[in-house]
């Protein structure tokens, strides 16, 4: 049966229109003004806008091994609350997801779910151990995507002979960016000093680097210089770099910086410096917050969060954040996603732009309520979340 999303405002990274859009069998078909058929189910878009579903390029749902904190369904249940149709899952699990098999598991049980589309990354090293590499020939049948994230490689050799054999299987490699000498000294100079290292490494072995949650203006420097040489990077910044700074106290890792970083995340933005934004959505148990456990439950307030700094308070376009949850996050996980074009995959978000509200925690699907920003104002508001054609959040099924 068709679908026919009539009177929206239609908007991802270069389309602005108001209009109608039509979807078949889990692909977008028509754009502008469609003919109501008597088949046709209609869905009012009055009033509403219309966007590509966001996809994320940095999440953690915490299966296996901390089901307390978070699990696939409820992980996923909050994406699609937040208006993602895709995810990709870091592999600091535990087990950690350093074999085949174990990714194939993940992979498996998304599929299951229904919900949103589950990418799994795998980790470089056995275990996270930063000793031996994991069997990347053998991985990149399920995944083209490999970090270590949560932890980094320390061994600069190791990481060298990780980016060769990820470059000769055409996958990427995820940065955690932090020196662990330098951890408890200086955060600020364990990110800078390890995106250093690792541009210049990328720059040796042609592999494709995707830098994950940079939040210093010198990190953003690097990057918009190795960009400009050719090099073969992209980057990611978060929701919470972009809104908190360390007056907070909040313990996240990277650490919430100073105005003068967000100020240059936005520039960042502005240059095109700045591939996507990344949830890092990272929920925890109350507890293990309370013990010092680093990360913000993000994923269901991240397009509101962004929506209020970037375009009410910044005036960067509605485009260029529908460029940056969308439509860049799909060419650098290889995705026919993200645009609002006849033939991609109908994964698309519905949301009042007029609704206000405050961010409380209590009301998040996520295990995680794991969150400094309670009581922030924020607008806009996901009203239906669509994947792959099918209603997952929102409206009837």
């Amino acid at each position: 049966m068709r679908t026919i999303i009539k009177n929206a405002t239609l908007i991802d990274e270069q389309l602005t229109m108001n209009g109608d859009l039509a979807f078949e069998n889990g692909y977008i078909q028509t754009i502008g003004e469609v003919e109501v058929k008597q088949d046709d189910r209609i869905i009012d878009g009055t009033n509403l806008y219309l966007m590509p579903a966001f996809i994320d390029t940095h999440t953690h749902f915490r299966e296996p091994g901390f089901p307390e904190k978070e699990t696939l369904e409820t992980g996923s249940l909050a994406a699609v609350k937040g208006g993602y149709g895709t995810v990709l899952l870091m592999g600091n699990t535990k087990p950690a997801m350093s074999t085949k098999e174990r990714v194939e598991e993940i992979l498996l049980k998304g599929k299951h779910l229904d919900l949103v589309n589950i990418h799994q990354c795998a980790t470089v090293t056995q275990d996270l151990e930063g000793e031996v590499l994991t069997d990347i020939d053998d991985i990149i049948h399920v995944t083209q995507f490999f970090t270590d994230d949560g932890k980094g490689i320390m061994n600069d050799r190791l990481c060298l002979e990780a980016m060769l054999k990820i470059a000769s299987c055409g996958g990427t490699l995820i940065s955690h960016a932090e020196n662990h000498y330098f951890t408890d000294i200086d955060m600020r100079l364990a990110e800078n000093l390890m995106t250093y290292r690792d541009i210049e490494l990328a720059k040796k072995s042609y592999c494709a680097l995707h830098l994950a949650h940079v939040s210093t203006k010198e990190a953003i420097k690097l990057v918009r210089e190795a960009k400009q040489e050719g090099v073969n990077v992209t980057m990611e910044i978060t929701p919470h770099h972009l809104l908190g700074t360390s007056q907070l106290g909040y313990k996240v890792n990277p650490p919430l910086r100073e105005q003068e970083d967000i100020e240059a995340l936005i520039q960042g933005i502005r240059d095109n410096v700045v591939d996507c934004i990344g949830t890092d959505h990272a929920p925890h148990t109350k507890e293990d917050k309370a013990k010092g456990a680093p990360g913000i439950s993000g994923i269901e307030t991240s397009f509101a969060i962004c929506y209020r700094v970037l375009v009410k308070e910044r005036q960067i376009s509605l485009n260029v954040l529908s460029q940056l949850m969308s439509s860049n996050p799909a060419k650098i996980l290889n995705l026919k996603k993200g645009r609002l074009i006849e033939g991609y995959d109908a994964d698309l978000v519905l949301i009042d732009l007029n609704a206000v509200d405050v961010i409380k925690p209590e009301t998040f699907i996520s295990k995680g309520k794991n969150t400094p920003f309670a009581g922030e104002k924020i607008y806009g508001k996901v009203v239906r979340t669509i994947v792959q054609g099918k209603t997952v959040y929102g409206g009837e099924a």
